[in-house]
């Protein structure tokens, strides 16, 4: 579920997309975002896909791997690029019209 947020900055490397709904003339809007040149924790991303963590967590240990890519920093720090996450998103799109 998208959270209500405040007009808030953020650093010059970072782009923010916002979708507004409603109570845009109190400056709060509900806020569907993907920042760019991020780098996301498993539970964020599976927040973002409204999936479970452990989902992630098979994925990455499937053979072959699947999901979107990932580096592992350590043995218990993963992290996953907003462009990856992005385009695995455009790569599992189906568009039923072209179908």
């Amino acid at each position: 579920m998208a959270r209500p947020i405040r007009n808030r900055t953020l650093g010059s490397q970072s782009t923010r997309r916002t979708k507004t709904f409603g109570n845009a003339d109190r400056g709060v809007t509900t806020e569907v975002e993907v920042i760019e040149n991020r780098w996301y924790t498993t539970e964020e991303v599976a927040a973002m896909l409204k999936i479970d963590p452990s989902s992630l967590r098979r994925w990455r240990v499937a053979r072959p791997p699947q999901g979107p890519p990932f580096v592992q920093v350590s043995d218990r720090v993963i992290r996953y690029h907003s462009a990856d996450v992005a385009e695995y998103l455009r790569r599992k799109r189906v568009d039923p019209m072209a179908a």
